[in-house]
């Protein structure tokens, strides 16, 4: 009988270290495990024709055209000279006309680039009043970025012939 006692204080001992069954989480569904999270279909917008912008596109394109024309005129002049200078000395006639020449090429790539430049605020500006791209404008602008980098790299082979070497 002495053992039913302590059996007693036993068991109630290890009932104090059971853990309640309530403190696991429960395997059922959580709230936003159902909530759907794609995105919803926008459409895209289209922009509509606009007579102004695109008379604004038409004559930045026609001064990317015009400098480039002047470049080209110019870049022939420019390979004379330099052709002129191959194999002088610096600082002789010859070196400072291919110099002077290479500065006007120069002159007019600058040109040629900050027309881009308002092309690319006309971009920007659309963007910032939210308004969606504008196909010409795109295309104008790949055409002067193409023209831009046509010049570049005349004026660099025509700088690196000169270049002492």
């Amino acid at each position: 009988m002495r053992s039913l006692p302590l059996l007693a204080v036993g068991a109630a001992l290890l009932t104090g270290c059971a853990q309640p069954t309530t403190r696991y989480p429960s395997l059922l569904p959580r709230a936003n495990e159902g909530l759907n999270f794609t995105e919803p279909e926008r459409p895209i917008p289209q922009a509509t024709p606009d007579a102004a912008l695109d008379a604004r596109i038409a004559a930045l394109t026609a001064a990317i055209e015009s400098a480039d024309r002047d470049f080209q005129t110019a870049a022939k002049d420019a390979e004379a000279k330099v052709t002129r200078a191959h194999g002088q000395a610096a600082g002789t006639s010859p070196w400072l006309d291919a110099q002077t020449a290479l500065s006007v090429l120069d002159g007019l790539r600058s040109r040629t680039a900050v027309t881009l430049a308002d092309m690319d605020q006309l971009r920007i500006e659309r963007a910032q009043s939210g308004q969606p791209d504008y196909p010409a404008l795109q295309t104008a602008m790949d055409r002067g970025a193409a023209i831009v980098a046509a010049q570049e790299s005349r004026a660099r082979a025509l700088e690196a012939a000169i270049a002492p070497g």
